[in-house]
């Protein structure tokens, strides 16, 4: 047990802070904060356990915010593959949280399905219009788990814009099509956007093209082969002359404008068309969550996600909780399926300590297929350490 946590634990004040993110293919971020505070709770049965389920504006972003006081919404959208698809957004007093792998995710593609061309962000522009229509006048558009990469052409099409090939017909859907792209107007886009805030949650600050752009970076994960990936490097690229010929030079500032390629260029289309603006995704989340007053109350914080490797300290939800609450002197450990993280690594991102379930299950498949109950071990472990 360290020092701090066992004199705040000896003066029966000890309350943990459980704030990660889903434990992606098995557990939701709700389901490991239960587990968690389950495990910690055999060892500590009177324990004081706070829950706040963590996301970065990926997937699991509208569940988290639900779970912080938010009300789900749902709506019908069009799915990536063109076909009709039920999505959520969150609500609570006039800011909405809305997430673009719910009407535009992988998720919602049937398994070993890939359609790196032609998915559309087409949902997405409806999806946000559902928030302006429930009185949104401040959304947090989390992006990122797309099966898209169509730089957010789709998105603005559902919002008014009209892209029209050299035959004056309507560009197919997909980021593929954008290549056959003649002329595009935005003054069709909803007039709405103009009062409203819109805040683009991404963890990454990738360009739209090029070596770090989104058809070069995240293509492959969407099944794009590597001639699919030059042909939508080439296509967004020609999306970005046709904009600027419309609209002038900002079309071309905002294709390298970090976030411009979260979620496939979702991100470009929201800076370009509906003047959105970029902070990082946890960073903004933790405020939407109210993180701030949560770590205040804590002596410890629990944080983590499926798997803590490098890419985690890029704007991960648990590198944002370790540094957020190493500023307030909070002690923080962390829990994951795998540790890919050497204690040096960890210690500069201001994690203690991290608890890897696979330290109690090797075996990777039956790692997550139990997952729940080895996350209970964890933190009952967790909970011997720190706070008995």
């Amino acid at each position: 047990m360290t020092d701090g946590a066992a004199t705040e634990a000896a003066r029966g004040r000890a309350r943990v802070l459980v704030a990660a993110d889903k434990f992606k293919g098995s557990l939701t971020a709700v389901q490991v904060a239960e587990r968690v505070t389950a495990g910690l709770r055999r060892v500590v049965p009177e324990l004081e356990v706070e829950t706040l389920p963590v996301a970065d504006g990926g997937d699991g972003t509208v569940a988290a915010a639900v779970a912080a006081g938010f009300e789900r919404r749902e709506v019908r959208v069009t799915g990536p593959l063109g076909e009709p698809v039920t999505a959520a957004f969150a609500l609570r007093d006039k800011t909405a949280v809305v997430e673009m792998a719910e009407a535009s995710g992988l998720q919602l593609l049937p398994r070993g399905v890939f359609a790196p061309l032609t998915a559309t962000t087409y949902g997405s522009g409806e999806l946000l219009r559902a928030a302006l229509d429930a009185g949104a006048t401040t959304i947090v558009f989390g992006v990122g788990g797309s099966a898209t990469t169509d730089g957010g052409a789709g998105m603005l099409a559902a919002l008014g814009a009209v892209f029209l090939d050299a035959a004056g017909a309507p560009v197919a859907p997909g980021g593929g099509p954008l290549r056959d792209l003649a002329t595009a107007d935005l003054s069709g886009l909803d007039p709405r956007f103009a009062s409203v805030d819109l805040v683009l949650a991404s963890d990454v600050d990738n360009p739209l093209t090029g070596p770090k752009g989104a058809p070069a970076v995240y293509g492959p994960q969407k099944g794009a082969s590597p001639e699919d990936v030059e042909t939508l490097d080439a296509a967004l690229s020609h999306f970005v002359t046709v904009l600027e010929k419309a609209i002038g030079p900002k079309a071309s500032e905002c294709a390298v404008a970090p976030g411009a390629g979260g979620a496939g260029g979702i991100g470009y289309g929201a800076l370009v068309g509906l003047d959105a603006r970029f902070r990082p995704g946890i960073e903004l989340m933790l405020d939407v969550l109210g993180f701030a007053p949560a770590l205040e109350r804590a002596t410890l914080v629990i944080t983590g996600e499926g798997s803590l490797d490098e890419q985690t300290l890029h704007g991960k939800a648990p590198a944002g909780v370790a540094s957020a609450a190493r500023a307030a002197g909070k002690e923080v450990v962390a829990v994951c399926g795998r540790l890919a993280l050497a204690p040096e690594r960890l210690g500069m991102a201001g994690i203690r300590r991290a608890y890897p379930l696979t330290d109690l299950e090797p075996d990777t498949a039956k790692c997550i297929a139990n997952a729940g109950p080895l996350l209970e071990q964890v933190a009952a472990n967790i909970a011997r350490d720190f706070l008995a």
